[in-house]
């Protein structure tokens, strides 16, 4: 075989981090569109500028989260059976907020009441504050290790509950990512958008990304300086069985830190982050507005591979007991499977790649009232 399995771990492991840098990319200027909805459109018909921006491709953008997840159930099934499970109650909340998108869409314009289509952008703004906030707060749990733990027959069980999901550090975590996407979203829609709509879409961007900028910051010194990361206390085989009960892991005061200390060129995943979030910022304020967008697609990598690089090898970190953690070199599918899957990623990403490339060249250009007056039957 091509790849050893240590080696096809690590690869998978990268790619799963590519998967959902390209979800929260390209899915999130949707999650961003929607909460800026009732913000930037003050009349009826902005608002339907807004919402047809993103119109033609939101269905599209949510490949990458089937992607992602299908990537966790056939490359990590471990990881899938426990954090699925575990988040069961905040799953069904984040469905929810999926499900009243595509809703919303279809019905928002079906009736001219006012307050019809009231009701449905609120709807709509739910379902980009709710997946948003509830996505950020799942990684801020992650961050600080989630009560499950094993039995000898390495069955699950998780002991947490939905209200201890909210945790002020989850939360910190939750916020940053609400204001992450606001933050592409409003350059997303700079991009797409003129006159009035614009200009509030620009600066709501440009607030958000301060805002992003102060969280990641207060997020880092708190990682760095208040709380517990998790570190292998024996080494272990990397090319193994996967079996989360074959290691000794621990609990250590500031351990996620142990890998910029180690590797210290690492911390230009931090400083994507911080640098993208500025430049997008202040290009914004110069109305150079695609590469604005394109520097917070880069702020949003920096800021989801921080997650990934702090805490590596560690995948989900077990706080009820730190040695059923589960991590690279325990919670992956066969060697014959990530092979398998490695051959069709290769096959088929850079086809999606292509695909969704060339609808964005198709659907280039602005969105305006005069546009949507003169296809009324066709847009939303």
């Amino acid at each position: 075989m091509l790849f050893d399995y240590e080696t096809l771990r690590v690869i998978w492991w990268v790619l799963l981090g590519v998967l959902l840098m390209g979800f929260a990319v390209m899915d999130g200027f949707d999650f961003g569109v929607a909460m800026l909805l009732r913000i930037v459109g003050k009349s009826d018909g902005e608002r339907r500028v807004v919402i047809n921006t993103v119109g033609p491709v939101w269905e599209g953008n949510q490949v990458w989260f089937v992607l992602g997840g299908g990537a966790i159930f056939a490359a990590w099934p471990i990881l899938y059976a426990v954090s699925f499970s575990g988040f069961y109650l905040a799953m069904l909340l984040l469905l929810f907020g999926f499900i009243l998108r595509p809703v919303s869409f279809k019905y928002r314009s079906k009736v001219s009441s006012t307050r019809w289509r009231n009701t449905w952008d609120i709807m709509m703004s739910i379902s980009g504050y709710l997946p948003a906030l509830l996505f950020g707060v799942a990684v801020g749990n992650v961050i600080q290790g989630v009560p499950f733990h094993f039995d000898e027959t390495v069955r699950a069980f998780y002991t947490g509950n939905l209200f201890g999901l909210l945790n002020p550090f989850g939360l910190l975590c939750g916020l940053l990512s609400l204001f992450m996407m606001m933050m592409h979203g409003g350059l997303y829609l700079n991009v797409k958008t003129e006159g009035d709509v614009q200009r509030r879409s620009r600066t709501a961007a440009r607030v958000a990304g301060i805002i992003v900028i102060i969280l990641f910051a207060i997020g880092g010194y708190w990682v760095a300086n208040g709380m517990d990361g998790y570190v292998l206390v024996k080494p272990m085989l990397h090319g193994g069985p996967s079996n989360p009960l074959h290691k000794t892991a621990a609990a250590e005061f500031g351990a996620w830190m142990d890998n910029y200390h180690r590797y210290q060129g690492l911390l230009a995943v931090p400083a994507l982050g911080f640098i993208g979030a500025l430049l997008a910022i202040l290009l914004a304020g110069f109305e150079r507005g695609r590469v604005a967008l394109v520097c917070s697609a880069f702020s949003i990598a920096g800021i989801i591979g921080t997650v990934g690089v702090s805490m590596f090898p560690f995948i989900l970190p077990s706080s009820t007991n730190p040695s059923m953690s589960l991590m690279v070199w325990d919670a992956s599918s066969s060697q014959l499977t990530l092979f398998v899957m490695l051959v069709a990623a290769v096959i088929f990403l850079p086809l999606i790649l292509f695909y969704t490339g060339w609808v964005y060249h198709v659907m280039r250009g602005k969105v305006t009232e005069l546009l949507i007056a003169q296809n009324t039957k066709d847009a939303y």
